[in-house]
């Protein structure tokens, strides 16, 4: 595989690169594509609106802006432009634990709006059980409402794209809510990879509600509700943690079976369009979390571009909504559960009638 490592294309080999041979990272759109709608009509809309309902709060809408590491690579505005937009827009924001904005900033300027979403942090699991307590309470403190705990990365994947390009953080641009660490082998992060028991006693000590990012498996959506958690959250890292794993869309339907409605579900990765937001909530997420594309509009416009990238998702979902006959994002599970909603595509009736 030949990449371009000339100027911009480092940080964009660093922004839109996967694991590997990047085969999820094409996966996890097509899988969305692959869906096919059944559009109903004269159903009647009056009243049409996009509010859910997440952990008993009613939400603008079920999109959030998922946690990007070090926005400050993609704009001067960095995570602040990012959370202004995301506020303005009612979309809830995750700020990454990797961020480069102080968290007290991000509250500050996101709180401040009254038309906005949720507000959660993102935490990796930081080597000991009292530096992550730590860095909830700091979180909870400045204003926070959950945090989102993601588990799929005890290690690095291995990205090639990335590698490739050469692609290095600039000079001062750091971490601004974690202390600074020494790098560690692979054996000593292997070694303090978290487990069920260590979750276990964050989850009775946290001041925040923790959801999970980073489940695909079934079982561990069962043992996730055993355990605790706050919520899920299907995900495989945007395609950039391992290769040839399932798509999230592929995922979703066997988690959200598997969890029963005992957790609040979302999804992430390779949505892109309304109608991938609708097919999310139909396949049984309650909202999705959205990354590249919002990453794409930081990078070209700051928080304008944010906004108006949040715009165009929210406009899509409501006119795919209309179009399926739907009046609330609720409905859309309920239509997919009663058959009312997806089409097989003709090839694979064809292939049904022949096996």
């Amino acid at each position: 595989m030949v990449h371009d490592v000339t100027g911009k294309a480092r940080w964009q080999a660093w922004l839109e690169g996967g694991a590997a041979d990047e085969i999820t990272l094409r996966e996890n759109e097509a899988a969305w594509q692959r869906l096919r709608l059944r559009p109903r009509v004269l159903r009647g809309l009056d009243g049409s609106h996009l509010r859910c309902t997440l952990s008993a709060r009613t939400l603008p809408h079920p999109i959030f802006v998922a946690p990007m590491a070090h926005q400050a690579a993609l704009h001067p505005q960095a995570e602040a432009g990012c959370a202004v937009a995301a506020a303005a827009l009612g979309a809830g924001f995750v700020l990454s634990c990797q961020s480069n904005t102080p968290m007290e900033d991000i509250a500050r300027l996101y709180l401040a709006d009254a038309g906005r979403g949720a507000l959660w942090c993102q935490l990796h699991w930081l080597h000991t059980r009292e530096a992550c307590l730590a860095y909830l309470q700091r979180a909870a403190d400045a204003g926070f409402e959950a945090a989102v705990l993601t588990l799929d990365a005890p290690v690095q994947g291995f990205r090639d794209r990335e590698r490739a390009s050469g692609f290095t953080l600039a000079a001062g641009t750091g971490n601004a809510n974690l202390p600074e660490r020494p790098e560690h082998t692979l054996a000593e992060l292997l070694a303090a990879a978290p487990t069920w028991r260590e979750l276990a006693w964050l989850i009775q000590r946290s001041p925040l509600p923790l959801w999970l990012k980073g489940v695909l498996h079934p079982q561990d959506a069962v043992l996730a509700a055993e355990h605790g958690a706050g919520g899920l959250i299907v995900s495989n890292h945007g395609a950039r943690q391992l290769d040839t794993v399932l798509a999230t869309a592929d995922a979703l339907p066997d988690v959200a079976a598997a969890n029963g409605g005992r957790l609040p579900l979302l999804v992430d990765g390779g949505l892109r369009r309304g109608t991938d937001v609708l097919k999310a909530l139909a396949l049984g997420a309650q909202a999705v979390l959205v990354g590249r594309p919002v990453a794409r509009a930081l990078a070209a416009d700051g928080a304008r571009g944010v906004a108006g990238a949040l715009r165009q998702l929210l406009d899509e979902l409501t006119i795919a909504m209309a179009m399926c006959g739907l009046r609330e994002p609720a409905q859309a599970a309920d239509a997919a559960r009663a058959g009312d909603f997806f089409a097989r595509l003709p090839v694979n009736a064809i292939n049904s009638r022949l096996s």
